[in-house]
C-alpha cells in the first residue's frame, strides 16, 4: 500500500482500488485507523485523541489533493505525495 504522507511519526497509505467512501489508512504508535478523507473522522479502528485530531485537521486541509489521490488510486496510477502536518503553515 502507497504510503502518501509521514508526519509526527504516523503514516498515511492509501490503497488502490480500494472500496468507497474515500479514506485513507493511518498508522501511529502500534495504532491503525482508517479515515474518512470528508470529514476526517475515523471510521474504523483507533488513533491517540491529539493524534486523530492532527490527522482529522490534515484530512481537511488537504481534501482536494487526497480525492486527487483517491481517483489516481481507482485508476491504478501512481499516487502523489502529500505534504505532511509538520510541514503546514
Amino acid at each position: 500500500m502507497p504510503i502518501i504522507s509521514t508526519f509526527f511519526g504516523m503514516i498515511v497509505r492509501m490503497w488502490h482500488d480500494d472500496h468507497p467512501p474515500p479514506h485513507v489508512h493511518v498508522e501511529y504508535q502500534g495504532f491503525e485507523a482508517l479515515v474518512n478523507i470528508y470529514t476526517g473522522e475515523i471510521e474504523r479502528g483507533k488513533l491517540p485523541k491529539k493524534a486523530a485530531q492532527i490527522v482529522k485537521e490534515w484530512c481537511l486541509k488537504h481534501q482536494a489533493e487526497l480525492l486527487h489521490d483517491w481517483e489516481l488510486a481507482q485508476q491504478f496510477e501512481p499516487l502523489e505525495k502529500i505534504p505532511g502536518a509538520d510541514q503546514d503553515e
